[in-house]
């Protein structure tokens, strides 16, 4: 039954992000889609399990280049205990001072995105890309749970969370607590993943959406599965991201 439940919880949260930020994602995709047509990027930020969706946006079957991945090994695990362990992630994302020497690396232009994911909001790391991504002037979008927002208190020097800094922001509809279970009086079975990737596919498709009506042509990262698609297709694609990004690195 407790399976069950989930799913049952999560079409719930599915749902209502179809039924109340659809308009949300459509402004995003239109801040994305303005960047990639002037040969610009749309950036994607995220620390902890809020990388998962910036790895799926690119690069993933069916996405294209114009999405920037800002990811720094630091700021994920690649193993639970040691070195490069979820200690280690927990105190640096809550660290203030080093996603902007991070970010340093990157040469940011007005004319780009940058979409920053955190479910809670409230870490250093999410709260300071968006800060960095304003000050470079770029329009900032926010993937997050509004819910959490409203019952806590910003913990960040500047004052603020990341749904302060948006300009739009998503909401992930996601209980601040995540987990959506409770069993034997314990909370399990996460679903901010779940909906920031559904969010996260949503804003690509929508942003090709965009991209085809500008008659800007975009060439998709595809599946070997695909019929008639071979690989000199994708090698294109990571040609095509090479000559976006190669500029921007310092």
């Amino acid at each position: 039954m407790s399976a069950e439940k989930y799913f049952a919880c999560a079409g719930n949260i599915y749902e209502k992000i179809r039924a109340t930020q659809l308009a949300n994602i459509r402004q995003a995709a239109m801040f994305a889609a303005d960047s990639i047509a002037r040969g610009g990027l749309a950036h994607l930020f995220g620390s902890g399990h809020s990388v998962i969706p910036v790895l799926d946006v690119f690069p993933r079957y069916g996405s294209f280049a114009g999405f920037h991945p800002l990811l720094d090994a630091r700021l994920m695990w690649t193993q639970v205990l040691g070195s490069g362990g979820v200690r280690e992630l927990l105190k640096l994302e809550r660290t203030e001072g080093y996603v902007k020497e991070f970010l340093s690396n990157f040469r940011f232009e007005p004319t780009d995105t940058l979409i920053v994911y955190s479910h809670g909001g409230m870490n250093a790391a999410p709260v300071e890309a968006a800060l960095y991504g304003r000050s470079a002037g770029m329009k900032l979008v926010a993937v997050t749970s509004l819910e959490n927002a409203r019952r806590s208190e910003a913990t960040h020097s500047s004052g603020k969370n990341l749904a302060d800094l948006g300009d739009v922001v998503i909401d992930n509809c996601c209980p601040p607590e995540d987990a959506l279970v409770e069993v034997a009086g314990a909370r399990v079975a996460a679903s901010s993943t779940l909906a920031v990737v559904a969010i996260s596919m949503a804003l690509v498709a929508e942003t090709a959406a965009k991209l085809a009506e500008r008659g800007v042509k975009l060439r998709a990262f595809a599946s070997p599965n695909v019929p008639g698609v071979g690989p000199e297709n994708n090698l294109q694609v990571f040609d095509d991201y090479a000559r976006r990004i190669a500029p921007r690195l310092r």
